[in-house]
């Protein structure tokens, strides 16, 4: 688990929110585990080399898995299991007409998170310092057996 229950409940609290405190402290660590691990799942693993779990960005106070991880909590206080939703894509969808009823497929269901619920200010925390599994990438290859110079 990422930051501690004391941590998390400060962290909301200095933002106004109070209801980490208010829970009982079974489901208050619940919420926190389940968030730690939709951080560890779906960020830590994507972390830039040189980056790990006690990473601190300058002028922050808390290091970037754990703020994550108590952003995440409080989502997942509110809704339990908000970060742990089955998808199919099918469900990826809005609905366009009502007469003949249609739906159209919303964004790029093809992305491996695409499915996955996301905060943007979690992906505002990440961003710098995770890699895309689904960005174009190159390759070098030499012929012969001299290789590269």
């Amino acid at each position: 688990m990422y930051g501690t229950i004391a941590g998390w409940r400060a962290y909301a609290l200095a933002r106004g929110d109070n209801k980490p405190t208010d829970a009982e402290a079974g489901i208050a660590t619940a919420a926190l585990t389940r968030a730690s691990d939709y951080i560890r799942f779906r960020y830590v693993a994507n972390l830039l080399p040189g980056y790990g779990v006690d990473f601190t960005p300058a002028g922050y106070t808390l290091p970037l898995v754990e703020e994550a991880a108590y952003i995440a909590a409080s989502f997942e206080l509110a809704t339990p299991g908000f970060f742990s939703k089955t998808y199919t894509s099918s469900e990826q969808k809005v609905l366009t007409e009502v007469k003949g009823i249609k739906w159209s497929v919303t964004g790029n269901s093809s992305k491996t998170y695409a499915a996955m619920p996301a905060s943007t200010l979690i992906e505002a925390l990440f961003e710098p310092y995770i890699t895309d599994p689904d960005a174009s990438g190159f390759l070098l290859l030499s012929i012969g057996s001299r290789g590269c110079s």
